[in-house]
């Protein structure tokens, strides 16, 4: 396999603005609430939804408070109770007591998200254990194209449509084998925009629920992947309250030179997203209160997946009046200081950058900039061994390092090194080590006071690109 090859495949448009989300929230919330289950059966009494304190303002403030950039709606799970008044069934809010059956969850989500600025998402199970044409072929096909349609064309901008591959007996005991294509064809027609996540060509599973991540997640992957999550019997089969908290034996490595070097195939860019929950469940449960993650649990996976090259997507689950609970609620704004005060930039507002070659003539000030969009450096051709040097006016104190590359232009650094020196220093010392880096990489290391750093890149895919570069003390 030709490296200058892989260099070359990037991001689409949809993929990239996926990828700047970075972090965001699942909201798991039915009639699985109100009957403390995880999955329900289909023939749940649907009279007894009726969350007398809902407030989709405080979930999405919750999420805003936490860091997040966007929101996913479970709008039906596999139950197939409605959380909005869908026209194609009569299992939803709209036959509930909760507002009269005059509630729509969805789009009081939506409009939360548009008040608090997040983006917004849905989720739809193509598993409906409730509706008797599950297993018929194209008329449930229809079904599902009918609601899919609804909520892409009722509620605004749509950034996510998260698709799982669950795939049980319907009422009928036959098993339903979606028209994966069709689905994907009114997406692209109703919310092109959005990416299509998990059982989808745009976005890849990290592969368990429990938020494990790789040491290296590669973006540019075998286009085998892509079918991996469709496959009926590899879909979760049952609700055995151990799924959630799983690590898979899945391939560590995806995407390495090595791995790539005799293979024929296809390579496409499909990045990769770590999903998981607050709680061991997806659903609320009582006797959960007291296994809520901590901040500093949820700070460790958030570093792991935005600062290994995946975004996060982490569930948090109402209760049965809807509201999120008040330990949840705490560990979330924990979470947000720790970001906030991760991407200060105080630090930096002194440095100064010198390149040792620079082919896109950027200025050396723009790469301290973690928001840079547009602008990256890249050293010459003929530079082989890339570096980059920074000069801090003053010493800092130093325990966390984060570092960008311009996916626009492909996934290239396979290796870099990071050396440091204080003013009294005449030699570099090794600070650490990594491969890759992604649309971010974020590094822990014992503290240092330094007065300089120098980058260099050893191993690259064709040449590295860099658009940011950060040093915080946390």
């Amino acid at each position: 396999m030709d490296v200058n090859k892989i260099a070359g495949i990037t991001p689409s448009k949809r993929q990239y603005d996926w990828q700047k989300t970075e972090f965001y929230g699942f909201i798991h919330f039915g009639i699985n609430t109100m009957t403390d289950s995880e999955w329900g059966r289909g023939n749940e009494d649907i009279s007894i939804f009726n969350p007398m304190k809902l407030d989709a303002n405080q979930w999405i403030k919750s999420f805003k408070d936490a860091g997040m950039k966007g929101a996913i709606l479970t709008c039906k799970h596999h139950d197939g109770f409605c959380l909005w008044p869908s026209k194609h069934t009569n299992y939803t809010v709209a036959n509930t007591p909760w507002k009269k059956g005059k509630g729509d969850i969805v789009k009081e989500v939506a409009t939360a998200c548009k008040k608090y600025g997040l983006k917004f998402g849905i989720y739809l199970s193509p598993w409906d254990r409730a509706d008797a044409s599950y297993g018929t072929g194209k008329e449930y096909d229809d079904f599902y194209v009918n609601q899919l349609t609804e909520l892409l064309s009722n509620y605004g901008e749509i950034f996510c449509v998260w698709l799982d591959g669950a795939n049980g007996e319907g009422k009928n005991g036959k098993k339903q084998y979606y028209d994966w294509n069709r689905y994907y064809e009114v997406v692209r027609k109703l919310q092109p925009n959005a990416v299509i996540s998990v059982c989808g060509p745009d976005v890849r599973w990290c592969g368990n629920e429990a938020g494990a991540t790789r040491r290296n997640e590669w973006s540019v992957v075998p286009k085998e992947l892509q079918d991996v999550e469709k496959i009926v019997e590899k879909s979760q089969q049952e609700d055995d309250g151990e799924f959630s908290r799983k690590v898979l034996s899945m391939d560590e490595d995806l995407g390495s030179r090595e791995v790539l070097r005799d293979y024929q195939g296809e390579l496409v860019w499909y990045p990769a997203e770590v999903n998981t929950s607050i709680r061991p469940g997806w659903f609320y449960h009582e006797k959960e209160d007291s296994e809520v993650r901590t901040a500093v649990e949820l700070w460790d996976i958030y570093k792991r997946s935005v600062g290994g090259n995946a975004t996060l997507l982490l569930n948090v689950p109402p209760d049965k009046d809807g509201v999120f609970c008040s330990e949840d609620c705490k560990q979330l704004v924990e979470l947000g200081k720790m970001i906030v005060a991760m991407r200060n930039p105080q630090l930096l507002e002194e440095a100064t950058v010198r390149f040792s070659s620079n082919q896109t003539n950027v200025s050396e000030s723009s790469i301290m900039n973690l928001n840079n969009d547009v602008g990256y450096w890249a050293p010459e051709q003929d530079d082989h061994q890339p570096t980059i040097y920074i000069h801090f006016a003053n010493e800092v104190s130093a325990n966390t390092f984060i570092m960008k590359e311009q996916i626009t232009k492909g996934q290239r650094v396979e290796h870099f090194k990071v050396y440091s020196k204080h003013r009294n220093d005449s030699n570099w010392t090794l600070l650490f080590e990594e491969d890759i880096v992604g649309y971010e990489r974020i590094v822990d290391f014992s503290e240092t006071t330094i007065t300089d750093l120098k980058i260099v890149f050893t191993e690259y895919r064709e040449y590295p690109t860099v658009s940011g570069i950060h040093v915080a003390k946390l």
